[in-house]
């Protein structure tokens, strides 16, 4: 079974930076698409980047782009989403999900119902 675990969130002064963490067990790293979403409450999941190991593919939100940068450490079986010039209303809880590759669709989607399989997430608080 594969489990996935967040970490790395906190509280941050708007223009911060933050890296967290989403540690893979179970399963290898590459065998997955990998996806980072937020969520607020009252609010469906937003998503914010995705990677895809078929052809080392990385899809960003608009919301983000230019600030959010995804990297992987395959030894570690660990995805990371690198959080700079943080804003507001990037507040959030920030999940991340694993999908297993379908043949249908060649790239990852940033939306959540595809993922087979989720972490518990991490609070990420931007305030002054």
């Amino acid at each position: 079974q594969v489990q996935l675990v967040e970490s790395g969130g906190g509280l941050v002064q708007p223009g911060g930076s933050l890296r967290l963490s989403c540690s893979v067990s179970g399963g290898t790293l590459d065998s997955y698409i990998i996806g980072w979403f937020r969520q607020v409450p009252g609010k469906d999941h937003e998503g914010v980047s995705c990677f895809d190991p078929r052809e080392d593919r990385v899809i960003y939100s608009d919301s983000v782009k230019g600030r959010f940068t995804i990297s992987r450490d395959n030894t570690k079986n660990t995805m990371y989403l690198h959080l700079d010039n943080l804003k507001p209303e990037d507040t959030a809880v920030y999940y991340c999900g694993a999908e297993v590759p379908p043949q249908i669709r060649k790239m990852c989607v940033l939306i959540s119902h595809p993922y087979d399989y989720w972490g518990h997430g991490t609070q990420v608080t931007v305030s002054s």
